[in-house]
């Protein structure tokens, strides 16, 4: 197994535990754990993706991170800073 394929499967890995917990109602969607979980699996599968050069999935894994990144610091409405 090469070690692109090690990182990557991690990545695989914490998304689909942060998917099944969602799932499973054990961890809301909400919730900063959940989208700390997404943002290292998906940026964890884009780095994998880059050094294999697989291009595609590079952006779909770094805009999956981005995303996650952004709701890890979104402030709910109704509350202040």
């Amino acid at each position: 197994m090469k070690t692109s394929d090690i990182i990557a499967t991690t990545g695989v890995i914490i998304l689909l535990i942060a998917f099944l917990l969602n799932l499973t109602g054990k961890l809301s969607a909400q919730n900063k754990i959940y989208s700390l979980m997404n943002f290292i699996g998906a940026g964890t599968c884009g780095y994998a993706s880059y050094m294999i050069n697989f291009y595609p999935f590079v952006v779909l894994e770094s805009i999956w991170a981005f995303v996650a990144l952004i709701s890890l610091f979104r402030v709910p409405r109704g509350t202040s800073v």
